[in-house]
């Protein structure tokens, strides 16, 4: 069992060097910024048993994104709250906005799946509504999360279409986030590029050179005691293993499964909140966290990639295509209609990380904000991370209690009160004043030294 499990990293390993490689060589995957890992896990599948049948991983491959998430979970709870102060407008419309654009992919798809798809594909199950926001908005980690949960509940089959609705949203941020650029670009509504072929060379190869690298971290423990990257793996070891732990204990106590994911998260803030009095806190280097929680995201997209079954994906080919039409359309959205009327300054440059975080995770929203962005001007950054303490609870609320309700036959009600919620905050924008209506030609980029104080 061990020996198979590290065969399995080593053949992750091997084909992600190669991925790298590639895309540090081939112009294509420079110019779409495709990721290694994504091009490690598409080699993997077509080097695997559906394919070429060359490469044979063992039968626990399809569990490791399970538990590799956890981790990933982990590490945000060590982040603790905090809460900042900023422009309310500014703030406040990008709260409005962001809430809206991830309940789009809750409530209505839901409601699409049971109502309609379901029709077209008997005996869907009522969980499948969900899917598509657990992979595009959510990514592979989320995708393997939700998926577990849901394989535990009955749907066994979620955790393939979870991981194909996360490609395809990879692939959306990837290619339709450049066309987006580049028609924002030639439309004038970039405020800070206007050259989408200026980006830096390391950004497109992915390898850095020595005058741009930049630490990953700090050693808050010496070596002499303990390794740092040591402490922090421990650190995010232990409350993955008590969010396991309690979730199942949960389950066997009441017969209710909660995402073990969540749990972690929630244990890690705990831990987060007894440090501070002990003064621990400052030994805790987030950048390290966020470097494992990397290792465990890279190689949740490869393991998720390479496993994807290809009877599954015949299976519900019909509902795929048709919930796939419906994230494109909404995303697409999200930057055409929704992004100028609910962003005032530099709105192009907000939605184009908005759009990339609702098809690919955050890594693929700051991809494509350096894109257009490469400074920060528009302040994107420093106020989702004020939107971020509220934001969460909205994100977890979905993750732990829509895959029960679904699984419990509960589909329409909940797809209702989510549905409700993304219109309630499109009305609580209009109420406030954050519907903008001024020509996009009259648009200015947020003022960033008055922000900053930076005027004299």
């Amino acid at each position: 069992m061990v020996y198979e499990i590290f065969q399995d990293a080593c053949i992750a390993g091997l084909f992600l060097i190669i991925g790298q490689i590639l895309r540090s060589k081939i112009t294509f995957f420079q110019k779409f910024f495709i990721p290694a890992s994504l091009i490690a896990g598409i080699l993997a599948f077509i080097c695997g048993q559906q394919v070429l049948g060359i490469l044979q991983f063992s039968d626990d491959v399809g569990d490791y994104a399970g538990i590799l998430i956890v981790i990933v979970f982990a590490s945000l709870g060590w982040y603790g709250i905090n809460f900042s102060k900023g422009s309310g407008e500014r703030i406040g419309s990008l709260l409005m906005y962001s809430c809206a654009m991830f309940l789009i992919q809750v409530g209505p798809p839901i409601l699409l799946s049971i109502f309609l798809l379901s029709k077209l594909h008997p005996g869907l199950s009522d969980g499948f509504g969900l899917l598509l926001v657990s992979g595009f908005y959510g990514g592979h980690g989320t995708a393997a999360a939700i998926g577990s949960t849901f394989a535990r509940l009955g749907f066994e089959e979620a955790t393939d279409i979870a991981m194909t609705f996360a490609t395809i949203g990879i692939l959306t941020a990837v290619f339709g986030g450049i066309y987006h650029i580049k028609r924002g670009i030639k439309k004038g509504w970039t405020c800070y590029v206007n050259d989408y072929e200026s980006l830096d060379g390391y950004m497109r190869t992915g390898l850095v050179d020595k005058k741009n690298r930049t630490s990953i971290g700090d050693m808050t423990v010496h070596t002499i005691s303990m390794d740092p990257l040591a402490w922090h793996l421990a650190l995010l070891l232990v409350p993955s293993m008590l969010g396991i732990w309690i979730a199942d204990w949960i389950d066997s106590l009441i017969g209710i499964y909660f995402p073990d994911f969540m749990f972690a998260f929630l244990f890690a803030l705990l831990f987060w909140y007894l440090f501070k009095p002990m003064k621990l806190e400052s030994y805790v280097d987030t950048r390290i966290m966020e470097r494992i929680a990397g290792v465990a995201t890279d190689f949740i997209v490869f393991f998720g990639v390479a496993n994807i079954k290809i009877p599954v994906i015949v299976k519900y080919a019909v509902p795929l295509a048709l919930m796939t039409l419906f994230g494109w359309i909404a995303v697409h959205l999200t930057v055409t209609y929704f992004g100028p009327r609910m962003n005032k300054e530099s709105w192009f440059e907000r939605s184009m990380f908005t759009y990339g975080y609702s098809t690919g995770v955050y890594a693929m929203g700051f991809m494509l904000l350096r894109i257009v962005d490469p400074d920060n001007k528009s302040l994107t950054l420093q106020d989702t991370a004020v939107i971020e303490t509220p934001f969460t609870f909205l994100d977890f609320l979905v993750w732990g209690i829509c895959p029960t309700m679904l699984m419990s036959g509960q589909g329409v009600l909940i797809g209702t009160i989510f549905t409700v919620a993304f219109i309630a905050f499109l009305v609580l924008a209009r109420v406030f004043k954050w519907w903008y209506k001024e020509p996009l030609s009259e648009r200015k980029p947020v003022d960033f030294d008055a922000a900053v104080g930076k005027h004299e």
